[in-house]
């Protein structure tokens, strides 16, 4: 018996994915990546925003047609698709043998039993989150895991329904997760890259105040582990010792991920986010003095409802002037049962795409500039791959960058390194957002005192 899975949406779907992996594995089901060989099929689906939600959809049909040139006998759709519409969408989709929603993926073995016997079944549930005994199977580079630090979210924000989804804020202990990063890193594990719906406010429900910072300084005892990044960080609960956390400790990435959605007060107040431009100016100033050479990146959405042609030129001469070195632009996507579907003052589809590439524009200026102000640095380089042309050339990410969301380093003068290396160069030359470097020989790291 075989089972494909295809992983659409986040990292923090990917890590579910990777426990149902590893679930069917244990119960001694083999894994493969190719759909036609597959007797289960799995699609882990996001369900974020409408386009996520059609991707899914596409996914499903598209792989509803190996039940006829394949061998598939049972199609399941699992993640948050699943969590959210449930037998709605099992009875929309006749294609499909069962839903296990996001909060279920530990029942995807019982989901696999009841098909194969000819039952259509919806499993869901809720308050789940892996441990470090989790079966899982890693589906990322050797070298790089993501290490889910707590699952669901408080937050409310008026756009999202992923509280609708994914439920209540719940944080593992400290112990379990140093306990897994110990084991990544016996397997080979440089970069540790933690996440949460919200990574900055973990530990407030078990500890009753925020622990990122404590968590990073038990991770960085961990031997072998050379990098460590945390991504979705909000700017309320972003505190003091974190930022001295990044500051000081050298395995911390000097990389800082803060969606910040607006810079319009009011937009701010209309989605339910308890900052203010102010605060948030503050709190970005704090964090560029306190962390020198810090990279920030951000993202922001246009064309919230009632979001009026001055508030956006207020998000607009927000991102001209602090010059974020990543910046991800989406538009609203008016999602049922959250408080801004019924919303007044809908914005017309044109005029969020308008906005939309007119921020985007702006952005690849300040990233060419920002990448190109790197030149004549020094930095260090998780090579990730080769050049299939080009002998000389490999490739990879510095502390600037976070797996899948950030550009590259192409690196010249290099003849040896292979996936898993890390390396130091020279940046050469900045583009939009890939920067070109050249590999440092011994003379020039003795020189640099760089062991």
């Amino acid at each position: 018996m075989k089972a494909g899975c295809i992983s659409l949406g986040c990292s923090k779907n990917l890590v579910d994915t990777e426990t149902m992996l590893g679930i069917l594995r244990d119960n001694g089901i083999e894994i493969t990546n190719d759909p036609a060989e597959a007797d289960i099929l799995i699609v882990n689906t996001c369900a974020f925003i409408e386009s996520a939600k059609e991707e899914s959809i596409t996914t499903i049909l598209n792989m509803s047609e190996y039940k006829e040139s394949g061998r598939c006998r049972s199609l399941i759709i699992a993640g948050c698709l699943g969590q959210r519409y449930g037998q709605e969408l099992l009875d929309d989709m006749p294609e499909a043998d069962a839903i296990v929603g996001a909060g279920a993926w530990d029942k995807v073995m019982d989901a696999v039993r009841e098909t194969l016997r000819g039952n259509r079944v919806v499993i869901t549930g809720d308050n789940i989150i892996y441990d470090a005994h989790t079966p899982r199977i890693r589906t990322t580079p050797l070298y790089t895991a993501y290490v889910k630090i707590a699952e669901g979210c408080d937050n409310r924000c008026a756009f999202c329904a992923i509280p609708m989804i994914r439920g209540k804020y719940r944080s593992r202990t400290i112990e379990d997760i140093v306990s897994e990063a110990g084991s990544l890193a016996e397997s080979g594990v440089k970069e540790l890259v933690l996440i949460a719906q919200d990574t900055t406010v973990y530990g407030r429900d078990i500890y009753g105040e925020p622990s990122l910072a404590k968590l990073l300084r038990e991770l960085v005892k961990i031997d072998g582990i050379e990098w460590i990044r945390f991504l979705y960080s909000y700017p309320a609960t972003f505190t003091d010792e974190l930022i001295d956390v990044i500051a000081k400790e050298d395995k911390v990435c000097k990389y800082v991920d803060i969606p910040l959605q607006h810079a319009h007060d009011e937009v701010l107040r209309r989605m339910h986010r308890p900052d203010t431009s102010e605060k948030v100016e503050k709190l970005l100033d704090k964090i560029r003095s306190r962390i020198p050479g810090v990279a920030i990146r951000s993202t922001f959405m246009v064309g919230f409802p009632g979001e009026t042609d001055a508030q956006y030129q207020t998000l607009r001469n927000f991102v001209e002037k602090q010059r974020f070195d990543k910046v991800g632009v989406f538009t609203y996507s008016r999602e049922e049962d959250t408080p801004a579907y019924d919303m007044p003052n809908q914005v017309p589809e044109g005029v969020m795409q308008e906005r939309y590439h007119d921020l985007m524009s702006l952005q690849s200026k300040i990233s060419e500039e920002m990448n190109q102000a790197m030149e004549g640095k020094v930095i260090r380089v998780l090579v990730e791959g080769r050049d299939e042309e080009q002998e000389n050339i490999a490739y990879g990410r510095s502390y600037r960058e976070a797996p899948e969301v950030d550009g590259t380093v192409y690196i010249e003068n290099d003849t040896d390194s292979k996936p898993g290396d890390m390396v130091w160069v020279r940046v050469t030359q900045g583009f939009t957002y890939d920067v070109a470097a050249e590999r440092l020989d011994e003379d020039e790291l003795k020189k640099l005192n760089i062991e």
